[in-house]
This record gives C-alpha cells, sequence and structure tokens, in this order.
C-alpha cells in the first residue's frame, strides 16, 4: 500500500486542480478500501486515532453524513473503524470543489489527517530487493550531537535542547518526539538543505511527479552534519495536517561525560502543545478556552484534554521518556 501524495492545499483558488485532488482522494481512499477488504481490517477500529474538536467540527458540517454519524462526532471518546474513517475522507473528497478557498484548505488538512491513519493501518511496506551491507567503519564512540528543537510560529517560543550519540534521522524523530512530548501518532520529514529526508514506505514511494525522500532509516547524524563542527540548521515537519514545522539547531559536536548515559534533554521551555489540536492557529483558541471557565468551548477542550498547563516542563522527566523510546509500530 503506497502512502496518498500531499494535497496541495497552496492553490486551491484553481477550480480544476482541487477537482484532480479530490479525484485522486477519492481513487486512493477505493484502494485503501480495497486492501482492507482483503486484509480483513475493515471493521477493526484504527489504533491511536483521535479526533480533534476543529477535526470534529468540520466533518459535523460534510451534508453526507447521517445523523448517527454526526452524534457519533459530538462525542470526544468515540471509536472509528477503517471503514468509517475511509468514509470520512471520502465524503469529504465529494465536498472538496465546493465552497470557498478557506473551506477548501480546512477540508484538505482533515482529509490529511484522516489518510495518514488509514496509511499507517496497513504499516509499512515490505522492502524491494536485498538492503545494503552495513559499513564495518564504527562511528567515535566518545562524541556527542548537541541540538536546540524549536517549535516555529509559536509565541511564547517552546524549544529543547538535547544531546545524543550518534544515531539515524528516524532515531533524531524519535528523540524529538519524547523531547518534545509529541506522541509519534502522524507522519513526518526532515528537510535538510532543500532535500527531503523521510521513511519511503509511508511518504511519496510510487506517486508520479513525487521524489521519494532520502531514507531516514539509513541516514546517519555524522553523515548529514559538518564535518567541522560549524552550527546548521535544518528543519523538522510533523504532523501534515496540523503542519507542526519545528527548527533544528546543530550546536556543535562536545565529548561525551565520563558515567554520563545518552540521550540526553539538558532544557527546554513550556509544554508541548496536545495532539491534533489545530497546530499554530488552533493552538491559541484552545489556550483561551481552557484557561477561561466561561469561554464557549472551555467545558469541550477539558473534557476532550483535561486540565493544561502550557508552562509545564520537566528536562529529567523529558529525559527519561527519550530513553523509553516510541511506541514502535514497525514490530507489531
Amino acid at each position: 500500500m503506497k502512502a496518498p501524495k500531499k494535497p496541495k492545499a497552496n492553490d486551491p483558488g484553481k477550480a480544476k486542480a482541487i477537482s484532480d485532488q479530490a479525484v485522486e482522494i477519492a481513487e486512493w481512499v477505493a484502494l485503501a478500501l480495497a486492501g482492507a477488504e482483503k486484509m480483513g481490517i475493515m471493521k477493526k477500529p484504527l489504533a491511536h486515532f483521535l479526533l480533534s474538536p476543529a477535526d470534529r467540527a468540520v466533518l459535523r458540517l460534510v451534508p453526507a453524513f447521517s445523523t448517527t454519524s454526526k452524534k457519533k462526532l459530538t462525542k470526544s471518546d468515540s471509536e472509528y473503524t477503517f471503514a468509517e474513517v475511509a468514509g470520512m475522507a471520502m465524503a469529504l473528497a465529494e465536498t472538496l470543489p465546493d465552497g470557498d478557498e478557506m473551506k477548501q484548505v480546512v477540508t484538505l488538512f482533515v482529509t490529511r489527517h484522516l489518510m495518514e491513519h488509514l496509511q499507517l493501518a496497513f504499516g509499512p511496506a515490505q522492502p524491494k530487493g536485498k538492503a545494503p551491507k552495513p559499513s564495518k567503519q564504527k562511528p567515535p564512540t566518545g562524541q556527542v550531537f548537541q541540538f536546540k528543537i524549536m517549535l516555529k510560529d509559536v509565541e511564547p517560543p517552546i524549544w529543547r535542547r538535547i544531546q545524543t550519540k550518534d544515531c539515524t534521522l528516524d532515531k533524531l524523530h524519535e528523540h524529538i518526539q519524547t523531547a518534545m512530548g509529541w506522541t509519534n501518532s502522524h507522519l513526518h520529514q526532515f528537510k535538510i538543505d532543500g532535500v527531503i529526508y523521510g521513511d519511503p514506505q509511508l511518504l511519496y514511494e510510487g506517486w508520479e511527479g513525487e521524489i521519494p525522500p532520502v531514507n531516514s532509516l539509513r541516514t546517519k547524524l555524522s553523515k548529514i552534519i559538518p564535518k567541522d563542527g560549524k552550527r546548521f540548521h535544518f528543519e523538522y515537519e510533523y504532523d501534515f495536517g496540523d503542519g507542526w514545522e519545528h527548527e533544528i539547531l546543530f550546536e556543535g559536536f562536545l565529548s561525551a561525560e565520563k558515567g554520563a548515559r545518552y540521550p540526553l534533554c539538558l532544557e527546554g521551555e513550556r509544554a508541548c502543545p496536545p495532539e491534533d489540536v489545530g497546530g499554530i492557529y488552533g493552538y491559541p483558541e484552545y489556550l483561551e478556552a481552557v484557561s477561561n471557565p466561561k469561554h464557549k468551548r472551555h467545558k469541550e477542550f477539558i473534557r476532550w484534554n483535561g486540565l493544561f498547563d502550557p508552562e509545564k516542563f520537566d528536562a529529567p522527566a523529558a529525559t527519561k521518556e527519550m530513553r523509553k523510546g516510541v511506541f514502535d509500530w514497525r514490530n507489531e
């Protein structure tokens, strides 16, 4: 099962382009349904699937949904099967050509979120051919990489400073997830000097016009970081629906301290936003609502995510999570 092409929401004003995307999404969902039928997972609830209040608000406006489906969408703890989520994506594709530009952009974001989880239900594709033999050359064991991770376009700043020994970009992704406080529930990619790095089995492989990413499961930090240790910026994007963009600053090499364990979170500020809150546009409304009992959405957000302290951050706790790692869905 191939990953869907990322919808191009940057020019929704062109009717033909939007219509073509709607057809492409519908065709992908139809293929996904056929694959799910063969695998017997049509009626299986999607693991780690959540709909934010903003997502549910968009879906409740879809005319094709029954009263029962819309009633289910009012509950934040509802579970959804593969078939139900596929139906949502198909219905959104049908409504995509309608409405103004803002509605089309929002519809694309929600559709992308649904498609990500449908894709993850299949797991990774089987690799083609034989994997290359690993190099016998070992990286220096005493070298530590230091990074500052900054969530972009959020004020006040949310950031972390971490240290790790040489590892793959995929492992760095895990360190970012656990240090920041994300849950690894969405797709991600790195962008380094204009080149996309990620898991080719989950991103753009097989889609005409798309260049597959460089494999982040095989790319070591030591291969992309300047050998002279100069400061170096690159980008990390998580959840293509909410669009959380991070700036990663390589701050330099250090010698591993005797007896120290890595990875390590040295410091940081402020809590990570909740998953599926709506990105940089939904997060301010969420903060306002949870802090104000008179806000019209206060009870809705509290039921959805409970109490939330945006200033809370604990570096030792983040280090503990980094060492635990993320849920390994590949081996499930």
